[in-house]
């Protein structure tokens, strides 16, 4: 894992899926990557970057409540993707952008989830007590837990692309709100 720095980024659009998380991350992770590929496949958009999960809140334990499976892509119009849903009957995929802005980030290379080696619970717990120890602000308390503006897991390396999960990549990344 590498040692969590600050980056800026610049605006990138996006093609997601969200919802709230009813049955754990990867029963939503399951279900959403596939029906976003199938879309996008269906109507011939082609990626930008590597696939993503955009957390919009997570509970008190961390896990998460409403996040968004996504893709960059180059460009798509709000209205070229609303005459495509409505054509296609598709309600589910929405474009958005991602804001630029300063990120904290931090690069994990290893499996998602493993009981003897570094995973991603493990990646997401050191950035956050970096970013406490560094007073760095990324979200905002709720009744439920936290609300983060732009909070990501981008899966450059993963199990589509390479069987030893010792060679996964998954970067974090969190838009840090300014200081005040």
């Amino acid at each position: 894992m590498s040692a969590p720095r600050i980056a800026a980024r610049p605006a990138q659009p996006y093609l997601g899926i969200r919802a709230p998380v009813i049955n754990g991350i990867r029963s939503f992770a399951d279900s959403a990557f596939p029906e976003l590929f199938g879309w996008l496949k269906l109507h011939e958009v082609a990626l930008a970057g590597p696939p993503f999960l955009r957390y919009y809140e997570v509970a008190r334990d961390g896990e998460p409540l409403d996040v968004e499976a996504g893709v960059p892509v180059e460009s798509v119009a709000h209205d070229e993707l609303s005459a495509r849903d409505s054509a296609a009957g598709d309600h589910h995929v929405r474009a958005s952008t991602l804001p630029a802005g300063d990120y904290l980030t931090l690069l994990h290379v290893g499996p998602y989830r493993s009981d003897s080696l570094p995973d991603l619970s493990d990646a997401r717990a050191a950035l956050v007590a970096w970013a406490d120890d560094n007073e760095v602000v990324y979200g905002s308390e709720t009744p439920r837990g936290l609300e983060l503006d732009c909070a990501l897991e981008q899966f450059e390396v993963g199990p589509v692309d390479e069987e030893d999960f010792t060679k996964w990549r998954t970067e974090f990344a969190y838009l840090i709100r300014p200081r005040t």
